[in-house]
């Protein structure tokens, strides 16, 4: 039997440990993603000798990431399929990425049946392409920015401090009021596992290692954003929130988001801003930015005899 346990902000230090030397590229492996989605996805954690085995439960069932570490995959693989037999669940893999993949079938040659997961795929994009919007591609996003400036001239980016947390979380409700407006909605409804999230990570902000900037207009907050170091050369952006009747607001903070972050971390390449959940608007919104590289994901269920 694992001893699979509910994170805690307290296993940060040996989580991020196992992360390092994995060194993965998908969102899935970082310990803010763990830690504030936790109860939307029920995460639990173990380790078993270099690697972090994370269990959950969402749209395809429950399942297990594909253990996070350094050293030999195949016996803690096996460990997990005792696991799930105990549990009574097939052992599901996901979040595989194609090298994984390969790894598994030469690992176990035909034991396992793989299905892509497309809505899950993490979009990453170089962050010099971000902050500079070099190219006649990127021609709309400099054109919106430059509204943007135009019609709001007292506008400047900070970045996210203590003092200025609480005005992230009023602008964030004052965002989901004005969404709930457009929506025809009668009342306020639940906020919903993304606003659960988001507000999980802005009471542990400085526990979890967030970094994030802001944009005001005339003093107030309409936009904002924030993430964490990811890997040896990514970035992942967790969490934007933009007046969507401020054109370019969206725009803008992406790009001073990641001038900052290039800033402070020179040894970044890449941005990840996490998958499209299979949202037609939100993929729209991603592939307009052009990614420079898609992580794959895929499940894998053990094929019993």
């Amino acid at each position: 039997m694992i001893d699979f346990i509910a994170p805690e902000l307290s296993d940060k230090p040996w989580v991020d440990d196992l992360l390092r030397r994995a060194d993965y590229r998908g969102c899935e492996y970082n310990f803010t993603n763990l830690f504030v989605w936790k109860d939307a996805y029920r995460h639990e954690l173990a380790r078993i000798d270099s690697f972090l085995l994370a269990h959950l439960c969402g749209g395809l069932g429950c399942s297990y990431l594909y253990p996070a570490g350094s050293g030999d995959v195949r016996p803690i693989i096996l460990a997990l399929k005792e696991e799930a037999d105990r549990r009574g669940q097939p052992l599901r893999l996901v979040c595989l990425t194609p090298r994984q993949m390969e790894e598994l079938d030469r690992l176990f040659p035909g034991k396992f049946i793989y299905e892509a997961d497309r809505d899950g795929y993490d979009y990453l994009y170089e962050i010099d392409r971000l902050a500079d919007l070099p190219g006649k591609k990127l021609h709309n996003k400099r054109n919106h920015i430059s509204r943007f400036l135009d019609n709001n001239p007292s506008w400047v980016y900070e970045e996210i401090t203590p003092e200025s947390l609480p005005e992230c979380l009023e602008m964030d409700k004052e965002w989901y009021r004005r969404s709930m407006i457009r929506e025809g909605a009668a009342e306020e409804r639940d906020l919903g596992d993304e606003g659960r999230a988001l507000r999980l990570a802005m009471a542990h902000y400085h526990e979890l290692g967030l970094e994030g900037g802001l944009i005001r207009v005339y003093g107030e907050v309409v936009a904002f954003t924030m993430g964490d170091v990811l890997s040896s050369d990514t970035f992942d952006v967790h969490f934007e929130k933009a007046y969507g009747e401020l054109q370019g607001a969206y725009a803008l903070i992406n790009r001073e988001f990641a001038r900052w972050v290039r800033a402070r971390h020179p040894g970044i390449k890449y941005l990840n801003r996490e998958d499209d959940m299979g949202v037609e608007g939100l993929r729209k919104a991603k592939e307009s930015y052009y990614p420079d590289l898609m992580v794959e994901k895929h499940s894998a269920v053990w094929r019993e005899d």
